[in-house]
């Protein structure tokens, strides 16, 4: 440690650490370039799979929670910049599943970013549950990385320019050789969602789940409070079918190009049986309600996003993962806001003035994050 400790200190110039800051066991990494849409270029190491990727850059505040971020399906079709400085000091845990065939420490079933962009890359893990380092993941899964890059710098560039465009490029591949890929422009939801209908759990109750790339946690929480749960792809029709209560699974990307599961998702509201949604979920109730929608400008990604229950002074802190929003501004009267967001006033949540229609933009199974709102899962299992 000594000789890291060393290197910090030789590095600093009047008390600022230099940027690109590259570890002492980077040193022998092959030289990589993140290029972004605006033209400008940070120059890094790269790590895990060795190739190029292209994507949207986008930014989490996280310390924690790397390997249920880099699983969490509504990172689809982005390159993930994880702000914290040091990553992959605890390694990635075991693939093992719980008794409901979930895993038990990721959220989905592969690494759903196109590349992770980190600034120092802790390449020796240490934890009880680890058994293999984040670059070994990586390249199992094909996924590029790139580290050394001042993440600061980046995150900085990304709050006053907004979430862009930009190519993880290795420094063996001809930047112009690798095409941008805009992920707002295919629909997402569609790469991630589920292709055939599954089942889990039993139950007095059945809740009929919406696909749009649902996180492990959030079926987990209905079959461990004893509801049958029947997973369906993001365009099934299920208005036929029998079930107590539907539910609107988080997911990627831009909610409008979902049109059929929106116009489903207007049937059910025409009825009586309690709906929630959650993420992409609040998104497409809100445009089947009416509403409309825009995209932020940098999204709200981190586990510390402070959100107010409309009407009250009831305060929670929660996780997040999305690039748009709902515009609380055009509900109709039969809806209100239920939650908003304290940071920049942005709706959190909708609900119905009347009927069992509520959602949340934020993530209360949380995984990983802070659980301050689980309970939004039982006042939705109480309604059934």
């Amino acid at each position: 440690m000594q000789d890291v400790a060393d290197s910090l200190l030789s590095l600093k110039k009047n008390g600022v650490i230099c940027k690109n800051y590259i570890p002492p066991m980077s040193q022998n990494r092959k030289k990589a370039s993140l290029v972004l849409q605006n033209g400008h270029i940070l120059r890094g190491w790269s790590f895990g799979y060795d190739g190029a990727a292209s994507g949207e850059v986008v930014f989490s505040t996280a310390m924690v929670g790397y390997p249920e971020s880099l699983t969490d399906p509504s990172y689809s079709g982005q390159i993930l910049c994880v702000s914290y400085p040091l990553i992959g000091n605890y390694g990635i845990p075991s693939m093992e599943k719980d008794a409901y065939g979930f895993s038990l420490n990721f959220e989905s079933e592969k690494i759903h970013v196109r590349g992770l962009i980190i600034s120092d890359y802790s390449e020796k893990y240490s934890h009880w549950d680890a058994k293999m380092s984040l670059g070994s993941w990586l390249k199992e899964e094909k996924v590029p990385g790139i580290c050394g890059i001042d993440t600061r710098e980046l995150t900085q560039i990304l709050r006053e320019e907004g979430a862009m465009l930009g190519k993880i490029v290795p420094e063996d591949v001809e930047a112009d050789s690798v095409p941008c890929y805009d992920p707002d422009k295919e629909n997402q939801v569609a790469i991630v969602s589920c292709r055939e209908v599954i089942r889990y759990g039993k139950g007095r109750k059945r809740v009929v789940l919406v696909d749009c790339g649902v996180k492990h946690q959030i079926l987990r929480c209905f079959v461990t409070r004893g509801v049958e749960v029947v997973r369906v792809p993001w365009d099934y029709d299920f208005n036929s079918m029998d079930w107590d209560g539907l539910f609107i699974s988080n997911g990627p990307g831009n909610p409008t190009l979902c049109g059929t599961a929106i116009n489903n998702i207007s049937k059910a509201l025409e009825g009586d049986r309690p709906v929630f949604g959650i993420c992409m979920g609040n998104q497409l109730m809100s445009i089947a309600a009416g509403a409309g929608i825009f995209k932020l400008k940098y999204g709200h990604r981190s586990h510390n996003q402070p959100v107010r229950m409309c009407g009250s002074n009831k305060c929670f802190i929660t996780s997040q993962n999305h690039g748009f929003a709902v515009d609380g501004s055009t509900l109709g009267r039969d809806w209100e806001p239920y939650f908003v967001n304290m940071n920049d006033g942005t709706n959190e949540g909708i609900r119905h003035r009347s009927k069992p229609f509520f959602s949340a933009q934020f993530h209360p199974e949380a995984s990983s994050g802070p659980v301050d709102t689980e309970f939004l899962f039982d006042e939705f299992i109480s309604r059934l």
